[in-house]
């Protein structure tokens, strides 16, 4: 292959035209994703791809001695496997799916009446606390449809399980064993029951009211089989709170559904997340009912379901939330099931790549979603390079200075600058390297564990409502990342101090693997708190005898709120509360007041509630339709500045502005987990 030139104009020629290109699309003719945008830079990113492989092939690779061979070689079969999944996603962007105009259309047959199938809505659990339950059930009552049932599946036959469904009006299956985990639980309630659609939702998790109206009406083409919806939550994911980001960093599970889940619906290979999905009965009973082969049973029923010709689709509308994962020992266990359950794929019936009935292009989609999974393989090389060449002198790319300016700066910083423009802004390049790298050893011992050994690994529940009562490091967790941050930092070390070094790839590579390994070091210690309840702001009027008050919330939870009214001095004593846009009065006791330039923050807390109270609460804080907002990542320069903000010693959260409290973070709850554990529901307040 021809040199670049040495000019170095003519070697900023390529970088320098991507540049202005992708700044023309995303920035001035489509800051939105539109087809023809998206399809312009997957066409680019395809392109610089070529061009960049055909000089990986044709001048890079170092022959110089056998182990330098295998190396350099283990480097380019590496990067092909990485750039397999992205050709994959590139690809699919000629044939992405947005299906809320159809919702509109078709839930207007619904509001007419021209369409209302019966509706059984599963809510399986295992051990999840009442509380929690409570909850859940509570907001599933709160749904604006004619004609569903609600049935409590319990897989642990608890009295006090049987006694909350009662209580609330639902109805309660148990069965004699928990054969085959959430699969057969599920299996169980379908025989049990006799609605024409199905709907399932983890036990934490909560539909708003129009859940069903958006839904439905895509079961009017009787060639869809299931139709799912976003997970989204209530709470922050624990590697966001870890790091004092929580009110910045979309969930780390957005750039699944608002990305890789639109992608798939257009060649019909949609995921089944396991919960928030509706699905017709009928062709859940054609495949025999969920799969059990797997820890992953939603993931391979709806491949089923798809062999045999029922369509999954998917509508990317936020209509559920629940609990994210409380720590973040409990969030990468849940990712390595995820993982395992996946990888067992190759060793049962419903195995994507081989099953009768998919075409292609769905194989194609599943495939992406398999190989996934083993780009962490790829990642620990990537991670060991520059070391193994500050130590023994090795170069895997045999290459100047001027051919990485010519044909590799222009494909990685392209990729850079489009990555979270083409994710829908659910995450930054930056970000998403802290959280590959927050589950990179975990994840391997599980690929490798799987493809040895698939199965005898039994489901295990993810657990809801702990506590986290003290700081906590996650030193087994850590202390791989630790060792690769000692080596890095020894190979950086050796480049500067070097007279006979040169500062080249590899030490720019260290740099940037010690900042990754710093920051995801940091994301592994645990801080204290626990998740009890959503947050709002909302209008409240406050009566104190003869007196009234008008505010605004900037917390409510289902124990208590704060919020700020105008004036300047203090109450307290009994207040009668009313929220006049959730039909929602209550009794309250002030916590705690402080007195700001921006009024009186009071924290109240509520009196017990009676049932219909806590109906009208729990329909504020979590049923209202378009509750749950897509968040923007930050860009990623902002994103830099960020992690450089969550390693300081002192990390505080970066904590979203109240409504009329622009630029202060003045009172936070401190609740316990269960309301029934018999501490106090609301405890100190602090500015």
């Amino acid at each position: 292959m021809s040199l670049p030139p040495d000019s170095l104009l003519h070697l900023w020629i390529p970088t320098l035209s991507c540049i202005l290109l992708v700044g023309l699309v995303t920035r001035v003719l489509s800051p939105q994703p539109s087809r023809w945008s998206r399809r312009t830079i997957a066409t680019l990113l395809l392109f610089l791809l070529g061009r960049y492989l055909f000089w990986r092939v044709s001048s890079t690779l170092n022959w110089s001695d056998a182990v330098t061979g295998v190396l350099s070689l283990g480097l380019f079969a590496a990067e092909l496997l990485v750039f397999t999944t992205s050709v994959i996603q590139w690809g699919l962007q000629f044939t992405m799916r947005d299906r809320r105009r159809q919702a509109d259309i078709l839930a207007a047959d619904l509001a007419q009446g021209v369409y209302q199938p019966t509706v059984d809505i599963f809510v399986p659990t295992y051990n999840e606390p009442t509380f929690i339950l409570r909850r859940t059930l509570i907001g599933i009552q709160a749904l604006d449809y004619p004609s569903y049932r609600v049935y409590l599946l319990d897989d642990t036959r608890r009295p006090e399980v049987k006694a909350l469904a009662a209580e609330l009006g639902c109805d309660y299956i148990s069965r004699p064993d928990n054969r085959h985990a959430k699969a057969g639980n599920l299996n169980h309630g379908i025989a049990q029951t006799d609605g024409e659609l199905l709907v399932c939702f983890d036990a934490d998790f909560i539909p708003t009211r129009n859940f069903l109206q958006r839904t439905v009406g895509f079961f009017q083409d009787p060639s869809i089989g299931l139709v799912q919806t976003p997970q989204s939550f209530y709470n922050a994911d624990p590697i966001a709170r870890n790091l004092g980001l929580e009110n910045i960093l979309p969930p780390e599970e957005e750039i699944f559904y608002r990305q890789i889940q639109p992608l798939r619906d257009g060649v019909g290979s949609v995921v089944c997340a396991g919960t928030s999905f509706v699905l017709r009965r009928r062709a859940i009973e054609s495949i025999g009912g969920f799969v059990t082969e797997s820890l992953s049973e939603d993931y391979f029923t709806a491949i089923k379901l798809s062999a045999q010709g029922h369509r999954v689709i998917y509508l990317n509308e936020k209509l559920s939330a629940g609990l994210a994962a409380e720590n973040i020992t409990v969030h990468i266990n849940q990712r390595l099931r995820w993982a395992r359950g996946t990888l067992q794929a190759f060793f049962i019936s419903a195995n994507p790549l081989t099953i009768p009935g998919l075409n292609f292009m769905q194989r194609l989609g599943h495939l992406e979603g398999i190989l996934h999974w083993f780009t962490s393989l790829c990642r620990v090389y990537f991670l060991a390079l520059p070391v193994i060449y500050s130590i023994w002198g090795i170069e895997p790319i045999a290459t100047t200075g001027n051919e990485l300016l010519y044909y590799m700066v222009p494909f990685y910083l392209t990729q850079f600058l489009v990555f979270a423009w083409l994710n829908d802004r659910s995450r930054s390049a930056l970000f998403s390297d802290i959280y590959s790298l927050i589950l990179l050893f975990p994840l391997v011992g599980v690929v490798i564990q799987t493809t040895i050994k698939p199965f005898g690994y039994r489901f295990q529940v993810t657990p809801k409502g702990l506590d986290r009562p003290s700081t906590q490091f996650n030193l087994s967790l850590a202390w791989p990342l630790i060792l690769l941050w000692v080596f890095n930092a020894y190979s950086l070390f050796q480049g500067l101090t070097n007279p006979r070094s040169e500062l080249g790839w590899n030490w720019i590579w260290s740099v940037y693997n010690l900042l990754m390994l710093t920051v995801t070091i940091a994301a592994l210690i645990d801080r204290p708190g626990c998740s009890s309840g959503a947050e709002i702001e909302t209008f409240v009027n406050l009566r104190v005898g003869d007196r009234s008050y008008r505010g605004v919330t900037t917390q409510v939870a289902e124990q208590g709120c704060i919020c700020v009214i105008d004036s300047q001095e203090t109450i307290g004593g009994n207040i009668q509360l009313d929220f006049p846009d959730a039909d929602f009065q209550t009794p309250a006791i002030v916590l705690s007041h402080q007195i700001t330039a921006d009024g009186l923050v009071l924290q109240l807390q509520f009196q017990p509630l009676s049932l219909t109270q806590t109906r009208h609460l729990i329909a504020l804080l979590y049923c209202q339709p378009n509750r749950w907002q897509h968040r923007q990542t930050p860009s990623e320069l902002r994103s830099l500045y960020l992690m450089w903000r969550s390693v300081k010693i002192n990390r505080t959260p970066v904590s979203k502005p109240a409504l009329w409290l622009p630029q202060k973070n003045y009172l936070r709850f401190d609740r316990p987990c269960d309301p029934a554990s018999g501490k106090s529901p609301i405890g100190k307040a602090g500015v």
